[in-house]
């Protein structure tokens, strides 16, 4: 969330944020509750003040054995006073903390202004799209003739976008998590995490998926959990109400989770084969930074992210997105997006994003600097990749005229499969 302090300060900026982000936060609402509350909470301690001033008569007059009826009828009076105003005070703190969790972060100056992404710039292009010599099938119709998903079987037990990947499939899939996971930690220095893969509601309020995307999430009446929708969550709020020290900073760590959204808002959009799925897999990189090398990180990331696709030989490009397209929580994010010969187009694989202190302050997650200070982190995460896409993009570039499929070499280890 957003101190509120700065929110008094920056006014402006903050009404020009919620527009360039296509939110509808209240934050007129928010301000005048603001003061509304801060001039309860003066009569609030002045009353308090009170009480504890006569309290002290009393006991003072109590042991000189005089007379402190006028005392006690006055407390009696406080009393009452002390209770109206703490049942105001709080009806408007609650009301106050539910709007401040509408406001979302504030973008980067680096961050393009526009209203969705089609104002999003190209950051850069990675290698050329691969010439086949023949027409490229779309991934559908080749892991169908290689026996390699069983979608309408998956359907039959779950509901559309819940796939079995079958025999050679499940295998490639099981190997690209794999890969990705060790790539991770041998060559970037992540530390692996095994999380749960259900939360309560504060973890989600604390990384800003509540209470914006709830009917994006699959929840758990009975208990009050959701189903994540990506590791970040959990990951992110391993350290909620705690306190680091700088020494413990930067940490890195690297999960592999099944990840689970209803896209609820996905109307409309292409959801052929493993382009948009209700369930999927993901290795998530996150990082907790002191606030002057998030920018750093964030680059890193970004780099290590892309250092998955080159090694895969993959033809992608780094997307820059511009303040309509940021989620909720993000001040700067890059979308790297692979290209698929067959699909024709191309396919997000990864989002990687700096939240700077927002998330951080959501879940409480502190540490202390060199000087003693208490001050937030900077949280900052990626996909590290999600494979639905990364598989559709291997299927369609590395296919054969005759359908069948080469696995690019890093690959192949992983199979069993003899170089």
């Amino acid at each position: 969330m957003i101190d509120i302090k700065f929110i008094r300060s920056n006014v402006e900026l903050m009404k020009t944020a919620i527009s360039n982000k296509n939110e509808k936060a209240d934050l007129d609402t928010l301000l005048a509750l603001d003061e509304q509350r801060r001039k309860l909470q003066f009569d609030f301690d002045t009353i308090k003040a009170r009480q504890n001033s006569v309290s002290q008569v009393i006991a003072q007059k109590k042991k000189a054995r005089e007379n402190a009826d006028r005392e006690l009828a006055e407390m009696s009076q406080v009393a009452e006073e002390i209770k109206l105003v703490a049942a105001n005070l709080n009806g408007v703190n609650e009301e106050f903390d539910r709007l401040l969790l509408t406001i979302p972060n504030v973008p980067q100056p680096e961050v393009p202004i526009g209203k969705d992404e089609t104002a999003n710039t190209i950051a850069k292009i990675w290698g050329k799209q691969p010439e086949l010599g023949f027409e490229a099938k779309d991934h559908l119709e080749i892991a169908t003739q290689n026996k390699l998903l069983d979608l309408p079987r998956g359907a039959k037990i779950s509901g559309s976008g819940f796939p079995i990947y079958t025999g050679f499939g499940a295998r490639l899939e099981r190997a690209l998590i794999s890969f990705m996971l060790e790539f991770h930690q041998q060559k970037h220095g992540y530390e692996e995490l095994m999380v749960p893969l259900a939360v309560n509601r504060k973890t989600m309020t604390g990384t800003g998926q509540l209470p914006k995307l709830e009917e994006d999430m699959y929840h758990i009446n009975e208990d009050d959990l959701f189903l994540i929708p990506t590791a970040e969550v959990p990951v992110t709020n391993i350290y909620a109400d705690e306190v680091l020290s700088y020494k413990d900073l930067p940490k890195c760590y690297v999960s592999y989770t099944p990840c689970f959204r209803r896209e609820a808002g996905s109307y409309g959009k292409d959801t052929r084969g493993l382009q948009r799925l209700h369930q999927f897999n993901k290795v998530e990189m996150v990082r907790f930074v002191e606030p002057e090398g998030s920018a750093q990180a964030l680059e890193e990331m970004l780099a290590n992210a892309e250092a998955i696709l080159q090694a895969f030989g993959l033809h992608y490009r780094v997307v820059n997105l511009c303040t309509g397209d940021l989620s909720f929580a993000s001040q700067r994010t890059y979308d790297l997006e692979v290209w698929a010969p067959g699909t024709g187009k191309y396919l997000e694989v990864s989002s990687v994003s700096n939240f700077g202190e927002f998330q951080a302050r959501r879940a409480n997650i502190r540490y202390k600097d060199k000087d003693g200070k208490v001050r937030h982190v900077h949280t900052l995460n990626g996909s590290g990749l999600a494979t639905p896409r990364l598989m559709i993009a291997l299927l369609e570039t590395y296919q054969q005229a005759d359908g069948s499929i080469l696995i690019p070499p890093v690959l192949q280890p992983w199979l069993g499969i003899k170089l």
